[in-house]
C-alpha cells in the first residue's frame, strides 16, 4: 500500500513538473515574442516619422526617400504578420534598411545623417565603393560612386544579394534590383560586377571575381540572398513577395543585364 501510494505521489510530482515546464517554455516564448515585436514597431515607427518629416529637394535624395518610403511599407505588411520573432527580426531588419536609405538622402541634401544605425545582415562584408568609376558593358553605361552625384542618384546600403556582395554607395541604376527580384544573377550582371569592382579597394574580391560563380551558366546562380538580408525580405525588395512586402520595379530596364 505504501509502495503504491509513493508511486501515485511521484507521478503526480511529474505531471506537474511537466505542466509546469510546458507553461514556463510558453511564456519564455510569448516573452521572447513580445520583445521581438517591440523592437520591431520601435523602428518602423521611427522609419516612418522620417519619411513623413523629410522631402528630397534634389534627384539623389528623391529617390532614396522613395526606396525608404517602399521599405516603410514592406516593413508594415511584415510587421501584420510577424507571429514569431524570426519575423519580427526580419521586419527589424527591413525598417533597418528604409533608415540607411534616409541617412543617404540626409547625405545627398547636406544634412546631418542623423545617429548611427545597427549594420545590415551582410552589410560589413559587402564592403563599400570608394572612388568615382564609369563602366561601359555590354552597350550600358554604368556608374559607381561613394557619394551622391547627378551621374549615381540610386543609393544602396551594401549587403548580399542572391548570395553575392554589392558594397554600400551610389549608383546609376539600380541593376541589382534583377538578381533580388529572381534570386540569381544574370551573366551580364557579372560582368558588369567584374567591371565596376574590379581592383577597388574596400570592395571584397567576392564582388567582382568570376570564381564566385560555377562553370556553365552564371545566371543558374543564387539562393535569395541575405540583404538586409536575406531575399526573402530584408527584405521584401523584390518585385514578387519577398517576405510580405512587394517592390514595384516599375518601368525599370536594366538592359542588357
Amino acid at each position: 500500500m505504501g509502495t503504491a501510494v509513493a508511486l501515485i505521489v511521484i507521478l503526480v510530482l511529474l505531471i506537474g513538473g511537466a505542466v509546469w515546464w510546458y507553461q514556463y517554455r510558453a511564456a519564455a516564448k510569448q516573452r521572447d515574442l513580445d520583445d521581438a515585436k517591440a523592437e520591431a514597431r520601435r523602428w518602423v515607427e521611427r522609419l516612418g516619422g522620417q519619411v513623413l518629416n523629410l522631402i528630397g529637394t534634389n534627384e539623389a535624395a528623391k529617390q532614396a526617400l522613395a526606396d525608404a518610403s517602399e521599405r516603410h511599407n514592406a516593413a508594415g505588411s511584415q510587421m501584420e504578420q510577424a507571429d514569431t520573432p524570426e519575423k519580427c527580426r526580419l521586419t527589424t531588419q527591413t525598417a533597418l534598411e528604409g533608415l540607411y536609405y534616409v541617412r543617404a538622402a540626409r547625405v545627398a541634401m547636406d544634412m546631418d545623417p542623423g545617429p548611427e544605425l545597427p549594420d545590415l545582415v551582410g552589410q560589413r562584408g559587402a564592403g563599400a565603393v570608394t572612388e568615382y568609376r564609369e563602366v561601359d558593358v555590354e552597350g550600358q553605361h554604368q556608374v559607381a560612386s561613394p557619394h551622391p552625384t547627378e551621374q549615381t542618384p540610386h543609393y544602396y546600403p551594401g549587403g548580399r544579394v542572391a548570395g553575392r556582395p554589392v558594397p554600400r554607395g551610389w549608383y546609376s541604376e539600380p541593376w541589382w534590383k534583377p538578381a533580388l527580384v529572381a534570386g540569381a544573377w544574370g551573366f551580364g550582371s557579372f560582368m558588369l560586377m567584374g567591371a565596376l569592382f574590379g581592383g577597388m579597394a574596400g570592395v571584397p574580391a567576392a564582388a567582382a571575381s568570376p570564381e564566385e560563380f560555377p562553370e556553365g551558366d552564371a545566371g543558374d546562380m543564387g539562393d535569395g540572398g541575405d540583404m538586409g538580408g536575406d531575399g526573402g525580405d530584408m527584405g521584401d525588395m523584390g518585385g514578387g513577395d519577398m517576405g510580405g512586402g512587394g517592390f514595384d520595379l516599375g518601368g525599370f530596364d536594366i538592359g542588357g543585364f
